[in-house]
């Protein structure tokens, strides 16, 4: 049985977490063999998080240094997704580049529904929820996430700004937990789950899941009072409505941090900020009418481990009509009304061209999807206007909820598409110059095969029907079958006018014959 090693980071808010686990690339089965928590708290505002510090940064610097050193000492390839704390810096590419640049660690920013995704995947593996409709609950520093899902499906999800750090912040500076503060952070809460309240209460679900280092945290101070111990293991642990609001009447009763650290359960680094976190969950329970939750150890980084174990070991093994991701595109597509036979003809012609050269570009399935997305939206931007009709695309496509997707993954794809025509990637293009060097390289690679597959469909006539391709030296030769009623001769046009891009990028000659 093959075995591989994988190891996740979470870049949050308050802390960053590193997993690294075990991974049965047949099965897809993991095992954990080592944990690591620090706290870092990078973000810092009771409002938008707008900058990181220098101070923060270079705390984080140093975590995720020793995070790497252990990593490598596993033989553990790296995932890092960053959250809330980072998505909202004005100045996070700088981060994003030092990090980059002086560890070797490439970070991944999650949305809002991303950062729900991988929760919702981490959770469907550690509690037996899979065939029930759930509601996840997940607080963070920076922010709260709401997921109602099923099977995998996720039916409404939503990230609000409402945070341990971030109410701590606003509520309770200086480390005062006056009344008058409580009230007012209690108010703040139900005003902002407003529009949350009122969809979630649209869905009848089976479980409520809680997960994150709050929950825990508030979880295991019930446990302690049930059963006069604390347990090293909290998954699937039980509380309700009742249970939590002694918990959180011990908590507002403590009035200094000092207090509140001594209630047992309660972390010592987590002290100055449990009392806004307790009220988020106390006002969730309140608004939401939830009487029980059960907790789920499993959060982020273990969804993380296992979308990355789906992406690198069980590709093509996933049914594309349950692929979140493939479905998504399909959306957005149809949302701005493609022109479908020409976009899945170009997409399946660009597949062919990806199969046939991959001794040639070297890539594997994930950037074959990047690709196939890419193609399938290339044209999305004639929704706004024919001309420059290219970059129109690149903008629909960046600013557009692609489900499954990571920030970074639709900068990557949203590129492709917007190079499917017209000038060759080059980094004075602002939007090109966002991407790391490797990065790049993938849009020029990917982008050369669009521009190719898009020329032999210049008629939007479907007139190629099928490829072949040959390699002869510093030659590649593509072979094209008619439908045996028009001829290709436009389609050959099109592709010789288009082929320069690959021809640059790779170093080769490209030759397009008709038969």
């Amino acid at each position: 049985m093959s075995k591989a090693r994988l190891a996740a980071i979470d870049i949050g808010t308050n802390s960053f977490h590193l997993i690294i686990t075990e991974v049965e690339t047949d099965t897809g089965n993991f095992k954990i063999l080592g944990r690591e928590r620090e706290i870092v708290r990078l973000g810092s505002s009771s409002n938008d998080m707008k900058y990181l510090s220098r101070d923060a940064a270079n705390r984080g610097i140093k975590t995720l240094k020793r995070f790497k050193a252990l990593a490598d000492a596993a033989g553990a390839e790296i995932s890092a997704v960053a959250t809330s704390a980072v998505r909202e810096a004005l100045n996070r590419d700088e981060f994003i580049m030092q990090v980059r640049d002086e560890i070797g660690i490439k970070i991944e920013i999650a949305s809002g529904y991303e950062e729900a995704r991988f929760i919702y995947l981490g959770v469907l593996q550690s509690l037996p929820v899979f065939d029930n409709t759930i509601l996840l609950i997940d607080i963070g520093g920076g922010s709260t996430e709401f997921l109602v899902g099923q099977k995998r499906g996720i039916l409404y999800d939503n990230s609000l700004k409402l945070g341990a750090i971030r109410l701590t912040q606003r509520f309770f500076t200086d480390g005062k937990y006056d009344n008058g503060a409580v009230k007012d952070c209690r108010k703040f809460i139900r005003g902002s789950m407003n529009p949350v309240t009122r969809q979630i209460n649209k869905y009848e679900f089976d479980t409520v899941v809680g997960s994150s280092g709050t929950i825990l945290n508030i979880a295991n101070v019930i446990n302690i009072t049930e059963n006069g111990e604390s347990e090293t293991k909290l998954n699937n642990f039980t509380f309700s409505r009742d249970d939590l609001s002694g918990a959180v009447e011990r908590i507002l009763k403590a009035d200094t941090i000092k207090q509140k650290s001594r209630i047992p359960g309660i972390d010592d680094d987590r002290a100055d900020i449990i009392t806004a976190g307790a009220l988020i969950l106390e006002q969730v329970f309140k608004e939401l009418e939830i009487k029980q939750m059960v907790v789920s150890e499993y959060a982020l980084r273990e969804g993380v481990i296992y979308d990355t174990i789906e992406k690198k070991f069980l590709f093509g093994r996933i049914n594309h009509l349950e692929n979140i991701r493939y479905k998504s595109v399909l959306r957005i597509a149809e949302n701005y009304k493609y022109e479908k036979e020409h976009s899945l003809h170009v997409a399946d012609l660009a597949m062919k061209l990806f199969d046939l050269t991959k001794d040639i570009h070297k890539l594997g399935d994930t950037e074959r999807e990047y690709l196939e997305a890419a193609s399938m939206l290339h044209e999305v931007g004639s929704f706004i206007s024919h001309a420059q009709h290219h970059r129109h695309s690149y903008y629909l496509i960046r600013n557009s909820e692609l489900l499954g997707f990571t920030e970074n993954e639709k900068e990557i794809i949203a590129n492709i598409a917007r190079y499917h025509r017209k000038s060759h990637p080059k980094v004075k293009h602002e939007d090109f110059a966002k991407l790391g060097a490797d990065d790049q390289l993938i849009v020029k690679k990917l982008a050369s095969i669009l521009r190719i597959a898009d020329g032999l469909d210049r008629t939007h006539s479907a007139a190629v029907t099928d490829l072949r391709c040959f390699l002869s030296g510093d030659e590649l030769r593509i072979l094209l079958r008619g439908d045996g009623e028009s001829s290709p001769e436009l389609e050959i046009w099109g592709a010789e006018r288009k082929k320069g891009l690959f021809e640059e990028t790779f170093g080769i000659k490209v030759k397009v014959e008709g038969r």
